[in-house]
């Protein structure tokens, strides 16, 4: 007996449909994290930086940046000059 690969995927799928939330979130994700990545990409940066690049709020920026670090997408760098505040880089 040969069994379809995927089926109980395509079930679950036309059972339980994917809350517009949840959709929205994951979309709205995947632009601050390109944007984030992308200013990134340049330099290492600490929030105060990624604020002023981005125009966001600081508190934005922190629960975005905390998300990626979860996530394994960046990493704590060096301290500042002032051994004060974490400058953020993309992971390696």
């Amino acid at each position: 007996m040969e069994t379809e690969k995927g089926k109980t995927y395509k079930y679950l799928r036309e059972k339980r449909e994917v809350p517009q939330a949840a959709k929205d979130r994951m979309k709205q994700f995947n632009t601050v994290k390109k944007a984030i990545l992308s200013a990134l990409k340049e330099e290492e940066m600490t929030i105060k930086q990624l604020t002023e690049k981005l125009e966001m709020p600081a508190d934005e920026v922190m629960f975005w940046l905390m998300s990626l670090l979860k996530y394994g997408y960046i990493q704590t760098g060096s301290l500042d000059d002032m051994d004060e505040y974490f400058t953020y880089k993309i992971k390696e």
